[in-house]
């Protein structure tokens, strides 16, 4: 479905399964040059822990086939590309794309720690003035030393409304083990981002991959990340009493995981799916009857509990990407897929399920991404960080009238 009018972004991607890097990379960049045609604006590398030291290399490589220094990459325990993924086994997936009339900034950002708690630097300064409307940034981080959360709360303030989309890298299990890239060179620490900006035509879907349950509760005290009473009763009688209600299948999944929603925007007269900013439910003390999740609280703020399951996950990502698929002002063009490690086989009773519900909803789209180890994408005009989240940018041109 890539548009190939004149002016229009053009992608193409490949998967590669070879057990030496630089071949891998060599079949990848071939094939993309061949697709598109012509050289890149943009490159991005997925690659299995196995390529992790060579990505380096790699990134050479794919630079001097599709003429950009703009290649950015990270290691990932799973790979997806081509309708597939790749779990836990050798692979390589590179995506490219052709963004004309788009100013592209790519930037290497690090944490510093500080008296006021802490600093996200690097940016270059030419990014420093205004975004135009239809900006996106797009990064990929170490979850050992760049706390992405922060960047979300940071763009948020001072960037309104630009989506922040991208994942968290993954294949490592200590600080160092995980591999991003940025031009020619290989980093193990930080975050890789670039800005667009411009008629991008960056669309996120972000799949979170559960629904409400019970009723909403109005917040009435907490403290921090602990609820202690909703609807003016204590958290955990107001939890039982949902319980109690549910029916037999329904406890089950409750008993195996249970989440609470925050509403993102409260002005509205009803909730459902996709208002939420959904959070773990980390557990609870039936002495004071507190519940404690994995999210900072105020009294005021809106709240619903929400059951995961791979039910539930398949129909929110259809649903989300079935409503891209029936604009008619836009034509996809290509898309990178920031999945959840914990989703894949580990949730779905078959392999392949996001990078498929991608393929039925727009047929053969250039796409490719990796399991992430945290994934980033907006939830209504918000940028968060997510778990067990799939969130994907899906590029996109407008459609001739």
């Amino acid at each position: 479905m890539t548009a190939t009018r004149p002016g229009a972004i053009r992608c193409a991607a490949h998967l590669s399964t070879a057990a030496d890097a630089a071949a891998a990379a060599t079949e990848c960049g071939l094939e993309i040059r061949r697709r598109l045609g012509s050289s890149a604006s943009l490159v991005f590398v997925f690659a299995s822990p196995h390529h992790g030291e060579q990505l380096a290399a790699v990134a050479a490589i794919l630079s001097n086939q599709l003429e950009t220094d703009r290649v950015l990459g990270c290691t990932g325990e799973s790979i997806v590309g081509g309708g597939r993924e790749v779990e836990a086994e050798r692979a390589m997936a590179v995506w490219a794309a052709v963004l004309p009339d788009v100013t592209l900034d790519a930037f290497p950002l690090v944490f510093t720690r500080t008296a006021e708690g802490g600093a996200i630097e690097g940016w270059p300064d030419e990014v420093l003035g205004e975004w135009p409307a239809g900006s996106a940034l797009l990064i990929l981080g170490d979850p050992f030393s760049f706390p992405a959360d922060l960047l979300a709360e940071r763009l948020n303030e001072d960037r309104p409304g630009v989506p922040l989309i991208g994942g968290m890298a993954s294949g490592g299990n200590t600080p160092g083990e995980t591999r991003l890239v940025l031009g020619r060179g290989g980093r193990t620490e930080g975050a890789v981002a670039v800005l667009l900006r411009g008629p991008a035509g960056v669309r996120s879907v972000v799949s979170q991959g559960c629904r409400p349950i019970g009723k909403p509760f109005v917040v009435t005290k907490t403290e921090r990340n602990v609820l202690l009473e909703l609807g003016g009763l204590p958290a955990l009688t107001q939890l039982k009493k949902v319980f109690d209600e549910l029916p037999n299948r329904e406890k089950q999944l409750f008993q195996r995981g249970l989440h609470v929603g925050r509403v993102v925007s409260e002005y509205r007269e009803s909730f459902e799916a996709g208002d939420f900013l959904v959070r773990n439910v980390l557990g609870n003390d039936p002495r004071n009857g507190t519940i404690v999740a994995g999210d900072f609280f105020r009294p005021g703020q809106t709240v619903q509990f929400h059951l995961r399951d791979h039910e539930t996950a398949d129909d929110d990502l259809k649903q989300l990407l079935r409503g891209l698929a029936q604009d008619q002002s836009v034509v996809p063009a290509g898309a990178l897929i920031f999945t959840c490690n914990g989703r894949g086989t580990h949730l779905f009773p078959q392999p392949d399920h996001d990078a498929q519900c991608l393929a039925q909803a727009f047929g053969p789209l250039p796409a490719a991404g990796f399991f992430a180890a945290g994934e980033l994408g907006p939830v209504g005009s918000a940028n968060f960080m997510h778990g067990c989240t799939a969130s994907i940018a899906v590029f996109t041109n407008s459609r001739d009238p």
